[in-house]
């Protein structure tokens, strides 16, 4: 990152999240200096640098905004700063350059129908480092940088599209800045095989065995809707890919689980993910936020009746 963006970066966000509240505050990646990033944030009022940082990647509508807002009672109770990096539709169209992490040159396919194959993008493959994915670290250092934070690793969780993101991000970059992952109802998945060319699997230039035993060791949760199994949903990926990996988000969940277990067996190194199913919830931004507050900051999935509210959208 050059010195002055760098700075430039840091004084924004030391600006912005002085105060308690919600912001919105641009950010400028200088691997993607054309394309900016919007922080939605909200300072909890008794946050205090060296507590913990939720980072929360949105889902299909780029609505960065409602999924900062879906965190901010667990901020309240917790002492949280929560921060959503938004890729606008207009700055990064289409699924390529977000869900799949821009990482060719030219951004492809963007007009093709949901069932078009994603395996067919051509061009250059850019460095892995600037992947779409790989600018949370760059923020993540530039909120410690600007004295907001002052805490080694952040909290990661992605829900839709945002799961998605998350688990390409776990798949491709370093995971030094994250103190845990949650990846949540994505609506398909990078399968842990270097044989199958990404999207669908891990096969592309810059990604080797090294990252794959990596993804396999990290101690990444798939917080999985049990009624996420809606075959015709919307926005459900329909591309052959995702078809293969089962009929609905919660069965494609389970099959990416079963094939990391499969591929650490294979390969004799250790497998540390865990699957979690939620009672009641289906495809719910909301309530899957909800329920992974619980689960880092109270030590406990929610007990059925709470879901079963939250399913049914009662709980405050």
């Amino acid at each position: 990152m050059s010195s002055n963006q760098q700075s430039s970066n840091v004084d924004t966000i030391a600006t912005g999240l002085a105060a308690c509240g919600r912001a919105a505050l641009t950010y400028i990646d200088p691997a993607n200096a054309d394309r900016p990033v919007v922080l939605n944030t909200y300072r909890a009022p008794s946050y205090v640098p060296g507590n913990p940082v939720v980072l929360v990647q949105h889902g299909v509508l780029r609505n960065g905004d409602d999924y900062r807002d879906f965190w901010i009672p667990a901020a309240d109770r917790h002492g949280l700063l929560i921060v959503a990096p938004t890729f606008s539709d207009a700055d990064w169209p289409g699924l390529h350059s977000y869900n799949n992490g821009r990482v060719r040159d030219q951004d492809t396919l963007l007009d093709a129908p949901p069932e078009a194959s994603q395996s067919e993008a051509t061009g250059p493959v850019r460095p892995v480092s600037d992947w779409t994915y790989a600018i949370l670290a760059r923020i993540w250092a530039d909120l410690n940088a600007s004295g907001v934070v002052q805490r080694p690793r952040a909290h990661l969780f992605g829900h839709s599209a945002g799961g998605q993101f998350v688990h390409r991000l776990m798949s491709s970059q370093s995971h030094d800045a994250f103190e845990a992952v949650i990846s949540s109802n994505s609506g398909w998945y990078t399968l842990p095989d270097l044989s199958l060319p990404f999207p669908e699997g891990m096969r592309i230039d810059g990604l080797d065995q090294s990252h794959l035993v990596r993804l396999l060791a990290y101690p990444l949760t798939l917080l999985l809707g049990r009624c996420d199994n809606d075959t015709d949903a919307p926005n459900l990926p329909k591309n052959p890919e995702a078809l293969r990996q089962g009929a609905h988000r919660h069965a494609r969940g389970h099959h990416y689980f079963k094939l990391g277990q499969q591929a650490a067996q294979r390969l004799n190194v250790p497998f540390n993910w865990t699957l979690r199913d939620v009672d009641h919830i289906g495809h719910n931004g909301d309530a899957m936020s909800v329920v992974a507050a619980s689960v880092w900051f109270d030590g406990v999935m929610p007990d059925s009746d709470t879901l079963a509210r939250l399913a049914a959208g009662q709980v405050a």
